[in-house]
C-alpha cells in the first residue's frame, strides 16, 4: 500500500519522500492547490490536493495508504495572525490521525512562541490517540539544515544570515543540530522499527551559539559573529522587529520569543533514535556544507 506524507513540498517532508521513494515504496502526497512544488517535481508520486486543516481532504487521501508521514507544519516564529499556526499545526494533526533523553517535559511556554507552543500541543493530540489505540510514533526533529530548504526555513536563513555577514551578534546558549537527510532517514526508521506510544529524539551534535555560528562561518569562508549581545537588549530588539514587521507584513530579523528560546540550553541525548532505531549521524559539517552549497546553487547566496 501507499504511503502518504504531508508537508511533502517544504524542507524536511519532500527529504522524507526521497527517502521512502529510495526504498522502493509507493508514494502520496497531500498538496494544495496553491503549493509550491519545486522540491518535488519530477518524482513518481500520487499527488492528492487537500489540506491538512480540512479533515475531509484528510480522509481522502488516506485511503489506500498503511502509513501517513506527518511532517507538515507552520514553522514560523511570527506571523501576522497568530492562530495559524494552532490551526495548522494543532488541527492539522487532529485531522491526520483519522482512524486510519524524550522524557523531558516541555519548557516553552515561558517563551511565548506560537510556534513552540502549536507544536507541543500537536504532540499531545497525537498522543492522545496513540492511547487509543492508533499505531503512533512521535519523532522530534532538533535544529534541522541541509539542501531543499526553499522557503528557507528559520535554520536555514540562520546559515544565510551568518554566511552574508548579516547577523548582527549572537545570545549565547545550546542548540542540536541535524542534517536534514537524517532526519528523513529516522522518519521511515520509525515506521519501520519504532515503539508504538514512544518518542524519538532526532538530533546528532550539541553546540553552543557561539560554536555553531563558528563553523557556518568556517565553512562559508566569512568571519563569524563577534558581538555578544545582552539578553535583555536583545528582547528588547526582537519586539522592535516585531513592532516593525506588522507595518511591513515582512517577517521580522528576530522575534522576543527567538531569543528567549536562544537562550536556553536545548542539548539533547539522542541515544535512543541512534540505538533503538539506527538513526544517521552525518557530521554537521558536512550538513552545512551541503547546505550552504545548496543556497549558492538556487540563488540564495552569491
Amino acid at each position: 500500500m501507499k504511503k502518504l506524507v504531508t508537508g511533502s513540498t517544504g524542507f524536511m517532508g519532500s527529504s522524507v519522500v526521497r527517502e521512502l521513494l529510495r526504498e522502493g515504496e509507493e508514494v502520496k502526497v497531500l498538496i494544495r492547490p496553491t503549493s509550491d512544488t519545486r522540491n518535488i517535481d519530477g518524482l513518481d508520486v500520487e499527488r492528492a490536493l487537500g489540506d491538512i486543516r480540512d479533515g475531509a481532504s484528510m480522509r481522502r487521501a488516506l485511503h489506500g495508504c498503511d502509513e501517513l508521514y506527518y511532517t507538515a507544519a507552520f514553522f514560523a516564529h511570527w506571523t501576522p495572525d497568530p492562530k495559524v499556526p494552532y490551526e495548522v499545526n494543532v488541527e492539522g494533526t487532529r485531522h491526520g490521525a483519522v482512524p486510519v533523553d524524550e522524557t523531558a517535559q516541555f519548557n516553552h511556554f515561558r517563551t511565548g512562541d506560537h510556534y513552540s507552543m502549536s507544536k507541543y500541543l500537536a504532540e499531545v493530540e497525537a498522543t492522545r490517540f496513540a492511547g487509543m489505540g492508533l499505531p503512533i510514533v512521535i519523532v522530534n526533529p532538533t535544529v534541522v539544515v541541509g539542501v531543499r530548504d526553499i522557503k528557507p526555513t528559520p535554520s536555514g536563513q540562520m546559515i544565510i544570515d551568518v554566511a552574508t555577514g548579516r547577523m548582527p551578534g549572537y545570545i549565547e546558549g545550546g542548540i542540536n543540530v541535524i542534517d536534514v537527510e537524517d532526519v528523513a532517514r529516522g522518519h521511515v526508521l520509525a515506521a519501520r522499527r519504532g515503539r508504538v506510544g514512544e518518542r524519538y529524539l532526532l538530533g546528532n551534535q550539541n553546540l553552543t551559539v557561539s560554536q555553531y555560528f563558528g563553523l557556518i562561518a568556517e565553512v562559508a569562508g566569512v568571519e563569524p559573529p563577534r558581538v555578544k549581545i545582552p539578553y535583555r537588549a536583545a528582547v528588547g530588539l526582537g519586539y522592535l522587529f516585531q513592532a516593525g514587521a506588522r507595518i511591513t507584513k515582512r517577517p521580522p530579523v528576530v522575534t522576543a520569543s527567538e531569543v528567549r528560546i536562544g537562550r536556553l540550553q536545548e542539548w539533547y541525548d539522542c541515544a535512543k533514535a541512534v540505538n533503538e532505531l539506527g538513526l544517521p549521524q552525518t557530521p554537521v559539517r558536512v550538513a552545512v556544507d551541503k547546505a550552504l552549497h545548496w543556497f549558492r546553487d538556487n540563488g540564495y547566496l552569491r
